[in-house]
Protein backbone atom coordinates (compact mmCIF):
# COMPACT_ATOMS: atom_id res chain seq x y z
CA UNK A 1 0.00 0.00 0.00
CA UNK A 2 2.85 2.55 0.95
CA UNK A 3 4.83 1.53 -2.58
CA UNK A 4 1.45 2.20 -4.31
CA UNK A 5 1.42 5.86 -2.28
CA UNK A 6 4.61 6.64 -3.27
CA UNK A 7 4.71 5.78 -6.90
CA UNK A 8 0.80 7.66 -7.27
CA UNK A 9 2.87 10.58 -5.72
CA UNK A 10 5.83 10.36 -7.99
CA UNK A 11 3.58 10.69 -11.31
CA UNK A 12 1.92 13.50 -9.43
CA UNK A 13 5.28 15.26 -8.85
CA UNK A 14 6.21 14.73 -12.18
CA UNK A 15 3.19 16.32 -13.75
CA UNK A 16 3.35 19.10 -11.40
CA UNK A 17 7.47 19.64 -12.54
CA UNK A 18 6.60 19.04 -15.80
CA UNK A 19 3.86 21.76 -16.15
CA UNK A 20 6.41 24.06 -13.94
CA UNK A 21 8.80 24.05 -16.87
CA UNK A 22 6.09 23.80 -19.57
CA UNK A 23 5.80 27.70 -21.50
CA UNK A 24 3.07 29.20 -20.53
CA UNK A 25 0.83 30.13 -23.09
CA UNK A 26 -1.65 32.29 -21.04
CA UNK A 27 -4.35 31.53 -18.81
CA UNK A 28 -8.04 32.57 -18.45
CA UNK A 29 -8.04 35.61 -15.79
CA UNK A 30 -8.67 39.01 -15.79
CA UNK A 31 -6.57 41.84 -14.12
CA UNK A 32 -7.85 44.36 -12.20
CA UNK A 33 -4.63 46.94 -12.23
CA UNK A 34 -2.90 49.46 -14.18
CA UNK A 35 0.59 47.68 -13.88
CA UNK A 36 2.18 43.99 -13.71
CA UNK A 37 2.89 43.21 -9.97
CA UNK A 38 6.07 41.13 -11.43
CA UNK A 39 7.94 43.75 -13.60
CA UNK A 40 6.52 47.15 -13.25
CA UNK A 41 5.27 47.80 -17.08
CA UNK A 42 1.88 48.87 -17.32
CA UNK A 43 -0.42 46.40 -18.61
CA UNK A 44 -2.06 45.95 -22.27
CA UNK A 45 -4.48 43.15 -21.98
CA UNK A 46 -5.03 40.05 -19.67
CA UNK A 47 -1.00 39.37 -19.29
CA UNK A 48 2.15 41.72 -18.89
CA UNK A 49 3.71 42.07 -22.61
CA UNK A 50 6.94 42.48 -21.04
CA UNK A 51 6.92 39.17 -18.85
CA UNK A 52 4.09 37.53 -19.83
CA UNK A 53 2.75 36.96 -15.70
CA UNK A 54 -1.17 37.56 -15.73
CA UNK A 55 -2.55 40.95 -14.92
CA UNK A 56 -4.72 39.87 -11.88
CA UNK A 57 -2.90 37.25 -9.40
CA UNK A 58 -5.26 35.03 -7.36
CA UNK A 59 -4.50 34.37 -3.25
CA UNK A 60 -7.24 32.42 -2.47
CA UNK A 61 -7.02 28.33 -1.13
CA UNK A 62 -9.42 27.70 -3.78
CA UNK A 63 -7.27 29.40 -6.44
CA UNK A 64 -4.40 27.13 -5.12
CA UNK A 65 -5.82 23.95 -5.36
CA UNK A 66 -7.36 24.86 -8.79
CA UNK A 67 -3.50 25.43 -9.80
CA UNK A 68 -2.50 21.98 -8.37
CA UNK A 69 -4.89 19.88 -10.27
CA UNK A 70 -4.68 21.67 -13.34
CA UNK A 71 -1.40 21.12 -13.69
CA UNK A 72 -1.97 17.02 -12.95
CA UNK A 73 -5.04 16.34 -14.86
CA UNK A 74 -4.90 19.58 -17.65
CA UNK A 75 -1.58 20.77 -18.63
CA UNK A 76 -3.85 23.34 -20.12
CA UNK A 77 -5.04 20.56 -22.71
CA UNK A 78 -1.62 20.66 -23.87
CA UNK A 79 -1.29 16.96 -23.37
CA UNK A 80 -4.23 16.00 -24.62
CA UNK A 81 -3.29 17.42 -28.28
CA UNK A 82 0.56 15.80 -27.97
CA UNK A 83 -0.43 12.55 -27.26
CA UNK A 84 -2.51 11.26 -30.11
CA UNK A 85 0.10 12.95 -32.59
CA UNK A 86 3.20 11.30 -30.65
CA UNK A 87 1.49 7.85 -30.32
CA UNK A 88 0.75 8.21 -34.00
CA UNK A 89 2.03 10.99 -36.30
CA UNK A 90 5.19 11.50 -34.02
CA UNK A 91 6.93 13.31 -37.13
CA UNK A 92 4.07 15.65 -37.56
CA UNK A 93 4.34 16.77 -33.92
CA UNK A 94 8.01 16.95 -33.73
CA UNK A 95 7.92 19.31 -37.62
CA UNK A 96 5.34 21.71 -36.28
CA UNK A 97 7.05 22.05 -33.10
CA UNK A 98 10.20 23.05 -34.59
CA UNK A 99 8.61 25.17 -37.22
CA UNK A 100 6.77 27.40 -33.91
CA UNK A 101 3.81 25.71 -33.93
CA UNK A 102 4.28 25.38 -30.05
CA UNK A 103 1.25 27.03 -27.45
CA UNK A 104 -0.96 24.16 -28.35
CA UNK A 105 1.19 20.96 -27.81
CA UNK A 106 3.03 20.09 -24.56
CA UNK A 107 7.17 21.10 -25.29
CA UNK A 108 9.69 17.96 -25.33
CA UNK A 109 11.11 18.56 -21.93
CA UNK A 110 8.43 18.89 -19.90
CA UNK A 111 6.61 15.33 -21.72
CA UNK A 112 10.05 13.88 -20.98
CA UNK A 113 9.97 14.64 -17.31
CA UNK A 114 6.38 13.73 -17.33
CA UNK A 115 6.95 9.82 -19.12
CA UNK A 116 10.31 9.40 -16.86
CA UNK A 117 8.32 9.94 -13.56
CA UNK A 118 5.33 8.34 -14.60
CA UNK A 119 7.50 4.85 -15.53
CA UNK A 120 8.91 4.88 -12.54
CA UNK A 121 5.92 5.02 -10.50
CA UNK A 122 4.84 2.38 -12.80
CA UNK A 123 7.83 0.20 -11.99
CA UNK A 124 7.58 0.64 -8.16
CA UNK A 125 3.51 0.05 -8.50
CA UNK A 126 3.38 -2.35 -11.16
CA UNK A 127 6.58 -4.12 -12.01
CA UNK A 128 9.22 -3.81 -14.95
CA UNK A 129 7.72 -3.68 -18.16
CA UNK A 130 9.25 -6.67 -19.84
CA UNK A 131 9.07 -8.77 -16.16
CA UNK A 132 6.41 -11.77 -15.43
CA UNK A 133 3.84 -11.24 -13.51
CA UNK A 134 4.33 -12.48 -10.08
CA UNK A 135 2.98 -15.26 -7.62
CA UNK A 136 4.02 -15.78 -4.19
CA UNK A 137 7.01 -14.06 -4.73
CA UNK A 138 8.25 -15.87 -7.76
CA UNK A 139 7.91 -15.06 -11.74
CA UNK A 140 5.35 -17.04 -13.40
CA UNK A 141 8.28 -18.01 -15.39
CA UNK A 142 10.21 -19.25 -12.63
CA UNK A 143 14.08 -18.33 -11.41
CA UNK A 144 16.15 -20.29 -9.73
CA UNK A 145 17.30 -17.98 -7.37
CA UNK A 146 14.78 -17.00 -4.43
CA UNK A 147 14.52 -13.37 -4.65
CA UNK A 148 11.95 -13.03 -1.56
CA UNK A 149 14.04 -15.54 0.77
CA UNK A 150 17.54 -13.69 0.15
CA UNK A 151 15.56 -10.55 0.74
CA UNK A 152 14.88 -11.47 4.00
CA UNK A 153 17.81 -12.80 4.40
CA UNK A 154 19.82 -9.97 3.55
CA UNK A 155 17.29 -7.80 5.59
CA UNK A 156 17.87 -9.92 8.89
CA UNK A 157 21.95 -9.94 8.49
CA UNK A 158 21.18 -5.73 8.10
CA UNK A 159 19.09 -5.84 10.90
CA UNK A 160 21.85 -7.81 13.05
CA UNK A 161 24.36 -5.13 12.05
CA UNK A 162 22.56 -2.18 12.87
CA UNK A 163 21.73 -4.00 16.37
CA UNK A 164 25.52 -4.36 17.58
CA UNK A 165 26.33 -0.98 16.22
CA UNK A 166 23.48 0.22 18.19
CA UNK A 167 25.01 -1.56 20.93
CA UNK A 168 28.18 -0.87 20.96
CA UNK A 169 27.62 3.13 20.74
CA UNK A 170 28.49 3.37 17.09
CA UNK A 171 29.26 7.23 15.73
CA UNK A 172 25.56 8.43 15.01
CA UNK A 173 26.56 8.61 11.44
CA UNK A 174 27.13 5.51 10.79
CA UNK A 175 24.06 4.01 12.62
CA UNK A 176 22.24 6.61 10.30
CA UNK A 177 23.64 4.78 7.07
CA UNK A 178 22.70 1.47 8.09
CA UNK A 179 19.20 2.55 8.62
CA UNK A 180 19.14 3.68 5.32
CA UNK A 181 20.90 0.84 3.67
CA UNK A 182 17.92 -1.30 5.00
CA UNK A 183 15.44 1.14 3.80
CA UNK A 184 17.12 0.59 0.30
CA UNK A 185 16.89 -2.83 0.87
CA UNK A 186 13.11 -3.23 1.54
CA UNK A 187 12.27 -1.36 -1.68
CA UNK A 188 14.77 -3.13 -3.98
CA UNK A 189 12.98 -6.11 -4.64
CA UNK A 190 10.06 -4.53 -6.47
CA UNK A 191 12.75 -3.37 -9.67
CA UNK A 192 14.83 -6.78 -9.22
CA UNK A 193 12.00 -9.10 -9.14
CA UNK A 194 12.24 -11.71 -11.87
CA UNK A 195 15.74 -11.15 -12.23
CA UNK A 196 17.74 -14.33 -11.59
CA UNK A 197 19.89 -14.33 -8.65
CA UNK A 198 21.96 -16.99 -9.46
CA UNK A 199 23.37 -14.74 -12.17
CA UNK A 200 24.86 -12.62 -9.97
CA UNK A 201 26.90 -14.53 -7.88
CA UNK A 202 30.43 -12.15 -6.57
CA UNK A 203 31.91 -15.97 -6.30
CA UNK A 204 31.20 -16.56 -9.90
CA UNK A 205 32.87 -13.62 -11.11
CA UNK A 206 36.24 -13.63 -11.93
CA UNK A 207 36.90 -9.43 -12.07
CA UNK A 208 40.29 -8.68 -13.50
CA UNK A 209 40.66 -5.14 -14.25
CA UNK A 210 44.02 -4.15 -12.85
CA UNK A 211 42.36 -1.64 -10.01
CA UNK A 212 42.15 -3.44 -6.66
CA UNK A 213 39.77 -0.86 -5.11
CA UNK A 214 36.94 -1.24 -8.30
CA UNK A 215 37.27 -5.03 -8.29
CA UNK A 216 36.72 -4.65 -4.49
CA UNK A 217 33.24 -2.52 -5.20
CA UNK A 218 32.32 -4.84 -7.99
CA UNK A 219 32.69 -7.74 -5.65
CA UNK A 220 30.64 -6.13 -2.67
CA UNK A 221 27.83 -4.96 -5.10
CA UNK A 222 27.12 -8.17 -6.84
CA UNK A 223 27.15 -9.76 -3.37
CA UNK A 224 23.64 -8.31 -3.01
CA UNK A 225 22.34 -7.63 -6.46
CA UNK A 226 19.19 -6.68 -4.94
CA UNK A 227 20.60 -3.40 -3.35
CA UNK A 228 22.65 -2.54 -6.28
CA UNK A 229 19.68 -2.86 -8.57
CA UNK A 230 17.85 -0.72 -6.54
CA UNK A 231 20.53 2.20 -6.45
CA UNK A 232 20.84 1.44 -10.31
CA UNK A 233 17.21 2.08 -10.62
CA UNK A 234 17.46 5.22 -8.20
CA UNK A 235 20.16 6.30 -10.81
CA UNK A 236 18.20 6.06 -13.72
CA UNK A 237 15.31 7.88 -12.02
CA UNK A 238 17.76 11.02 -11.80
CA UNK A 239 19.94 10.93 -14.68
CA UNK A 240 17.52 9.62 -17.48
CA UNK A 241 17.98 12.95 -18.78
CA UNK A 242 21.64 12.10 -19.93
CA UNK A 243 19.96 9.96 -22.48
CA UNK A 244 19.44 12.84 -24.68
CA UNK A 245 22.91 14.37 -24.95
CA UNK A 246 24.26 10.99 -25.13
CA UNK A 247 22.08 10.22 -28.26
CA UNK A 248 22.85 13.86 -29.72
CA UNK A 249 25.92 13.26 -31.24
CA UNK A 250 24.88 10.20 -33.35
CA UNK A 251 21.28 12.01 -34.68
CA UNK A 252 23.69 14.94 -35.63
CA UNK A 253 25.92 12.49 -37.87
CA UNK A 254 22.88 11.21 -39.56
CA UNK A 255 22.19 14.02 -40.67
CA UNK A 256 25.52 16.09 -40.89
CA UNK A 257 25.18 17.40 -44.73
CA UNK A 258 21.54 18.44 -44.58
CA UNK A 259 23.00 21.95 -43.17
CA UNK A 260 18.66 22.41 -43.05
CA UNK A 261 18.45 20.63 -39.52
CA UNK A 262 20.53 21.84 -36.32
CA UNK A 263 20.99 20.55 -33.57
CA UNK A 264 18.11 22.08 -31.63
CA UNK A 265 15.63 19.80 -34.33
CA UNK A 266 17.21 16.92 -32.72
CA UNK A 267 17.47 17.93 -29.51
CA UNK A 268 13.35 17.79 -29.92
CA UNK A 269 13.19 14.93 -32.20
CA UNK A 270 15.17 12.82 -29.38
CA UNK A 271 13.40 14.01 -26.74
CA UNK A 272 9.99 13.21 -28.22
CA UNK A 273 11.14 9.83 -28.84
CA UNK A 274 12.46 9.34 -25.69
CA UNK A 275 8.74 10.24 -24.14
CA UNK A 276 7.17 8.10 -26.18
CA UNK A 277 8.95 5.40 -25.34
CA UNK A 278 8.77 6.25 -21.38
CA UNK A 279 4.86 5.97 -21.77
CA UNK A 280 5.26 3.01 -24.31
CA UNK A 281 6.53 1.03 -21.15
CA UNK A 282 4.13 1.84 -19.13
CA UNK A 283 1.96 0.77 -21.01
CA UNK A 284 3.52 -2.52 -21.22
CA UNK A 285 3.81 -2.13 -17.62
CA UNK A 286 0.33 -2.49 -17.29
CA UNK A 287 -0.11 -5.07 -19.34
CA UNK A 288 2.21 -7.43 -17.25
CA UNK A 289 -0.42 -7.11 -15.17
CA UNK A 290 -2.51 -8.86 -17.07
CA UNK A 291 -1.31 -12.46 -17.21
CA UNK A 292 -3.36 -13.33 -20.57
CA UNK A 293 -1.79 -10.40 -22.83
CA UNK A 294 1.73 -11.19 -21.85
CA UNK A 295 2.63 -12.52 -24.96
CA UNK A 296 1.23 -9.48 -26.67
CA UNK A 297 3.25 -7.37 -24.45
CA UNK A 298 6.02 -8.71 -26.10
CA UNK A 299 4.88 -9.06 -29.97
CA UNK A 300 4.27 -5.22 -29.07
CA UNK A 301 7.96 -4.69 -27.39
CA UNK A 302 9.74 -6.12 -30.71
CA UNK A 303 7.64 -4.59 -33.10
CA UNK A 304 6.60 -0.83 -31.76
CA UNK A 305 9.66 0.93 -31.19
CA UNK A 306 11.32 0.31 -34.45
CA UNK A 307 8.16 1.11 -36.68
CA UNK A 308 7.40 4.78 -34.41
CA UNK A 309 11.05 5.49 -34.89
CA UNK A 310 10.79 4.69 -39.06
CA UNK A 311 7.43 6.80 -38.79
CA UNK A 312 9.15 9.79 -36.56
CA UNK A 313 11.92 9.97 -38.91
CA UNK A 314 10.29 10.35 -41.90
CA UNK A 315 7.98 12.66 -41.08
CA UNK A 316 10.26 15.04 -38.83
CA UNK A 317 12.91 15.32 -41.53
CA UNK A 318 10.87 14.69 -44.68
CA UNK A 319 12.25 11.81 -46.02
CA UNK A 320 11.55 9.12 -48.60
CA UNK A 321 11.34 5.83 -47.60
CA UNK A 322 14.62 4.30 -48.26
CA UNK A 323 16.39 7.29 -46.51
CA UNK A 324 13.95 6.77 -43.64
CA UNK A 325 14.92 3.13 -43.14
CA UNK A 326 18.43 3.20 -43.42
CA UNK A 327 18.42 5.53 -40.99
CA UNK A 328 16.28 3.87 -38.33
CA UNK A 329 18.44 0.62 -38.72
CA UNK A 330 21.54 3.12 -37.77
CA UNK A 331 19.12 4.73 -35.34
CA UNK A 332 18.10 1.42 -33.70
CA UNK A 333 21.67 0.40 -33.27
CA UNK A 334 22.36 3.69 -31.89
CA UNK A 335 19.66 3.26 -29.43
CA UNK A 336 21.22 -0.19 -28.44
CA UNK A 337 24.67 1.39 -28.05
CA UNK A 338 23.57 4.28 -26.08
CA UNK A 339 21.50 1.93 -23.42
CA UNK A 340 24.60 0.07 -22.66
CA UNK A 341 26.62 3.39 -22.04
CA UNK A 342 23.62 4.71 -19.77
CA UNK A 343 23.52 0.94 -17.99
CA UNK A 344 27.49 1.10 -17.30
CA UNK A 345 26.76 4.62 -16.21
CA UNK A 346 24.17 3.33 -13.48
CA UNK A 347 26.21 0.30 -12.61
CA UNK A 348 29.55 2.88 -12.10
CA UNK A 349 27.05 5.05 -10.04
CA UNK A 350 25.56 1.70 -7.86
CA UNK A 351 28.61 0.51 -6.86
CA UNK A 352 30.72 3.77 -6.04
Amino acid sequence: MTEGLESAADAMTGAVIARAVEPDAGGAVEHDGKTCLNCGEALIGKHCHACGQAGHVHRTLGAFWHDFTHSILHFEGKFWRTLPLLAFKPGLLTRRYIDGERAKYVSPLAAFLFSVFLLFAAINWLGGPLSAPTVEGKTEAGVSGDFGKQMRQSIAKAKAELEELERANAPAAKIAEKRDELKQMARAGAFADGIDAEDFKAGDADFQLGNPALEAKLRHGFENPQLLFYKMQSSAYKFSWAIIPLSLPFVWLLFAWKRRFNAYDHLVFITYSLTFMGLFLVVLSILGRLGPLAALRDVLFTLVPPLHMLVHVKGTYELGWFSAIWRTVVLVLVAVFVMIVFTLLLLALGIA
